[in-house]
Order: C-alpha cells, then structure tokens, then sequence
C-alpha cells in the first residue's frame, strides 16, 4: 500500500545545563499517512534527543531551530539506518487504522451464523404443525 506521509511536530522538551539554556532533549511528533483513496491513519510518537556538548560544533540555539530542522532529526532517529529505527512498526500501526476505517468489521451472533436455521442462509426451518395437526391439549387427567 502506497502512503503519503505529512509530519507534524506536536511539543518539545527542554532543558538547562550548566553551559548551555533550552536544550530540545526530547520530541513529539505526529506521522498521518494517507492511501490512494484519501483514508488515513496516524502514528503519535515521542523521541528522546541527546544532549549535545556546548563547543560541538552544528549546535543550534533553541531560538534558532525550525520545524524542519527537528523533524529531520525525528525522522533520523525513527526511519534511519541506525539501531532506533522502527519506521515498519509505524507502517503497521497507520495501514492498521486505515484498513479498519476501509474494511468494516461485524460482529456476528449466534444466530446469524451461516448455519444457523434462523439466518438467511438457503437452509429454511420446518414449517410448524398446523392447529389440526398438532396432538389435542389434554384436560389435566
């Protein structure tokens, strides 16, 4: 199945250190992906972020930052080639919901069951006896 992925930043964590202020330790993030006929599903993640050391060099100030900028982090993280990727079970989580809203799920009572002398199969229940035939109600004795 074909997906259309949107990515979404939802909040940030931060923290102090003694050489450095707002440091984004960790993420949340929202993944929707979307088939072919426009039904989707969503993914809600949080991604914790090392905290990097105050000379290392690309340090990006918090004023600084863009969305763009932390999703690729994210997206580093969770769909990379490193250890922590685990973009499958993403996939399976949002092809989850989408093949819920496309495919409808009955449940079935007992008797609806195919077999079942009540439902609609071909199979129909005997018919019951007539008044005539049926055995004359006794008087009690």
């Amino acid at each position: 199945m074909a997906l259309t992925y949107e990515w979404k930043l939802t909040g940030l964590k931060k923290r102090d250190t003694a050489d450095l202020n707002d440091l984004v330790i960790g993420t949340r993030w929202e993944l929707k992906g979307t088939n072919e006929s426009g039904v989707y599903g969503k993914f809600s993640g949080a991604t914790p972020l090392d905290i990097p050391d105050a000379d290392e060099e690309g340090y990006i100030a918090y004023a600084d930052l863009s969305e763009t900028q932390v999703l690729g982090w994210i997206k580093n993280i969770v769909s990379g080639s490193g250890p922590g990727n685990y973009m499958d079970h993403i996939n399976e989580q949002i092809e989850k919901q989408i093949d819920e809203k496309e495919y409808t799920q009955l449940e079935v009572q007992e008797n609806d069951l195919p077999w079942a002398e009540t439902s609609g199969s071909s199979v129909t229940p005997e018919e019951a006896p007539t008044a005539e035939e049926a055995e004359p109600a006794g008087d009690g004795e």
